[in-house]
């Protein structure tokens, strides 16, 4: 994106134009050694002006202070630039229009048997984030669908909006505005809103978990016409685990954050309502990814006819874009 775009010119510019004073100050190094030192910092890349310098300083045993000078100096150099890139990265982010700088990924499984019984089965996802300075926007959708033998046994659609805003390195505020419906849950629309603190307990590279709570006001319209709405609370937590590579654990709860590991009850005196989702990431490609989940769906007082416990397991190909 834009680092990749500016960082050549950037250290082309400002490092590489210092580098041939710097060097022909130590008249100590032997003019090939000052030339591998120019061409690495002409290149542009942090890892090799350190590989050359320490090769240089092994052939060079009596040149160290000289060759400290020249890595003090490109590391000066090297802060400013990167101050300068980071300048225009924010610039860039607070100047960007209402529909840029998104980020997202599509997930997708499906089934089908024949046989003694017939069924088909689909589950579709959408997570769209935009990351800015201070806000982060996140966007939801899923769908589960499922038939057997002609007879629609599952209809579950989920559509969240969740905006962030960073008031520390540690500490955020937070909204949510959800929309649920499930027939064989006994409702044909949940709508949920809240608002609160979170606060990131880790935010490591291959490991994050962070905490949130708020009050919710959350309505309910039932199958048979009825209807009721509540003052509640909202519990949530974010996990996430990099075991390697290519493989991620996710923890998932009232799929709040389904596409990246989070915990959310919402409890209120009526009803108690818990979607927990465990989930494993395997990554085929840049862009692909296979992933396993196990879903259990919990209301504590569920409509006349339905049960409390819904659980489902879900096998699916994710694309990031």
């Amino acid at each position: 994106m834009i680092r990749g775009s500016l960082s050549s010119k950037l250290f082309a510019a400002s490092l590489f134009a210092a580098a041939p004073a710097l060097a022909q100050a130590q008249d100590g190094l032997p003019e090939p050694v000052r030339d591998m030192i120019d061409a690495a910092i002409a290149i542009g890349e942090e890892e090799k002006v350190r590989t050359v310098i320490e090769l240089a300083r092994a052939t060079n045993p009596d040149a160290g202070a000289e060759l400290d000078g020249i890595l003090a100096a490109y590391e000066t150099d090297l802060a400013a630039a990167n101050a300068e890139l980071e300048a225009v990265e924010r610039q860039a982010i607070r100047n960007a229009g209402l529909f840029e700088n998104w980020s997202g990924r599509g997930e997708l499984g499906a089934s089908h048997a024949t046989g003694n019984a017939e069924n088909t089965g689909i589950t579709a996802g959408l997570q769209l984030v935009r990351e800015g300075i201070d806000w982060r926007h996140k966007l939801r959708a899923r769908i589960d669908y499922q038939e057997a033998n002609g007879l629609t046994t599952r209809e579950q659609i989920l559509v969240s909006y969740e905006p962030n805003f960073r008031i520390s390195d540690r500490i955020f505020a937070y909204g949510l505005a959800q929309y649920e419906r499930d027939r064989f849950q006994g409702f044909s629309g949940r709508y949920a809103v809240s608002g609160g603190l979170g606060y990131q307990v880790i935010d490591a590279d291959d490991l994050s978990l962070s905490f949130k709570a708020g009050p919710a006001y959350r309505v309910t319209q039932f199958v048979d016409g009825g209807s009721e709405s509540s003052l509640a609370g909202l519990v949530g937590l974010d996990f996430n685990w990099n075991i390697t590579d290519s493989l991620k654990l996710t923890q998932d709860t009232n799929a709040v954050a389904e596409a990246g590991g989070s915990a959310v009850a919402i409890v209120d005196a009526n009803n108690t309502s818990l979607n927990i989702v465990t989930g494993l990431n395997a990554q085929i490609s840049d862009n692909l990814t296979t992933r396993l989940s196990y879903a259990i769906e919990y209301d504590s007082n569920p409509p006349e006819g339905a049960v409390k416990t819904d659980t489902l397991s879900r096998i699916t190909i994710i694309y990031d874009f």
